[in-house]
């Protein structure tokens, strides 16, 4: 009964790391490339392999120590590289205004 819950527990964690692994790749694929290289960041065919390589991984290897590999990679990607990539082309900020705007304007502490 202990061995079923920790299989059920290794499941569900090998299970978040492909959809984490996913993500990721899904990220790298859209992000333009000349953006990676603004950031000065790997370059995007380098980030798609590793993550592609990750997700395979996480699809058919079930040595849990080579999918942390990927595991550490991915975070990598969305610790370091995402918010780089972000930074770069404007990260959502649709109205083009800084991170401080309120709904009617620049907030400027009260003065």
């Amino acid at each position: 009964m202990l061995l079923e819950g920790f299989n059920s527990f290794l499941w569900l964690i090998s299970t978040a790391m492909l959809v984490l692994a996913v993500v990721a790749l899904i990220m790298a694929a859209v992000a333009r490339e000349d953006a990676f290289r603004a950031a000065g960041k790997q370059t995007k065919p380098f980030w798609l392999i590793i993550l592609g390589i990750t997700v395979v991984v996480n699809l058919w290897v079930p040595i849990i120590f080579v999918q942390i590999a990927g595991l550490i990679a991915t975070i990598v990607f969305f610790v370091d590289v995402r918010p780089a990539l972000k930074a770069v082309t404007g990260g959502g900020n649709r109205r083009g205004g800084s991170s401080s705007d309120g709904p009617y304007g620049p907030y400027n502490g009260g003065r």
